[in-house]
């Protein structure tokens, strides 16, 4: 079973592919974020670290978390 962390990855990371998330959209808060997938702020941090990396989302200073790209089939 996959880590709780890498599960909302991939379901952010899905919402991404099937453009129910478009380049410019803002992602939920952290809190809205939680409570929608049950998980601690620690998980929320690390799927945004790894769609960070992925290059799939930027965090903009004061402002929220923001779709960079879609993911590569």
């Amino acid at each position: 079973m996959p880590a709780k962390y890498e599960r909302v990855a991939e379901a952010i990371r899905e919402q991404i592919r099937t453009g129910q998330l478009a380049v410019g959209d803002k992602l939920p808060s952290t809190a809205e974020l939680k409570a929608e997938y049950d998980v601690s702020y620690g998980s929320i941090r690390g799927a945004m670290l790894v769609l960070k990396t992925e290059g799939l989302v930027e965090g903009r200073q004061g402002e929220g978390v923001y779709v960079k790209a879609v993911p590569a089939d």
